[in-house]
């Protein structure tokens, strides 16, 4: 099913440094979840939104490809920019890395669609890289980023690019009481297979 989602209002503009600031003490929690909804909304409002998964996986893919909702309540939604290899899917606790940029939904301005200032290390090695072991949460190295993450590569394959609206429940564990949506752009690779310069010795083991 292809809807597109109506306009609704309400939101409270928040400012954001790096991306992460603590939530607004004089809200309850039950009025935080409202708020990040409706930020959610408002940014869907102004794209295409398919409920559904395709059957066999024919998805549409690139940079005006709609937003597939990934899970019945509508934690997280994805579009697939660019798909990669499907002949190189993420195994089972394989070590995957991945470079993110992402944007408070929080700054989201829909009259020029503008998502403010995003942060990550998408563009910037001197940050380091970022990593999981695919299905893995038992690992603190894992879990630290949220199940959120990890939802697109059972669609996609390595050296694929994705952008992601994630609810805070399923974003990183350290900010979950937060309670801020966030939009990813995510590109996701295996040692060996990217340009991306990757340390030898780094491990998400713990």
């Amino acid at each position: 099913m292809l809807v597109k989602y109506k306009f609704i209002t309400g939101i409270a503009a928040l400012a954001f440094g790096a991306g992460v600031i603590s939530c607004d003490d004089s809200k309850s929690y039950a009025e935080l979840l409202t708020d990040e909804a409706h930020a959610i909304n408002l940014f869907l409002a102004d794209h295409n939104v398919i409920l559904n998964l395709p059957e066999n996986d024919e998805f549409i893919t690139g940079p005006d490809a709609p937003y597939y909702r990934l899970d019945a309540e509508g934690n997280v939604y994805m579009q697939i920019v660019n798909i990669g290899d499907k002949e190189m899917m993420a195994k089972d606790d394989e070590l995957i890395y991945f470079r993110f940029t992402r944007y408070n939904l929080n700054n989201y301005d829909p009259a020029d669609q503008n998502l403010g200032e995003g942060w990550g290390n998408s563009d910037d090695l001197s940050m380091g890289s970022a990593s999981f072991r695919f299905g893995n949460y038992t690992l603190s190295t894992s879990a630290q980023w949220g199940s959120g993450l990890q939802m697109p590569l059972y669609y996609v394959g390595m050296e694929s690019e994705v952008n992601l609206i994630i609810r805070s429940q399923y974003g990183l564990s350290s900010e979950i009481s937060q309670v801020i949506p966030y939009v990813y752009n995510v590109r996701y690779f295996k040692p060996g297979t990217s340009d991306y310069e990757i340390p030898d010795d780094e491990s998400t083991d713990d």
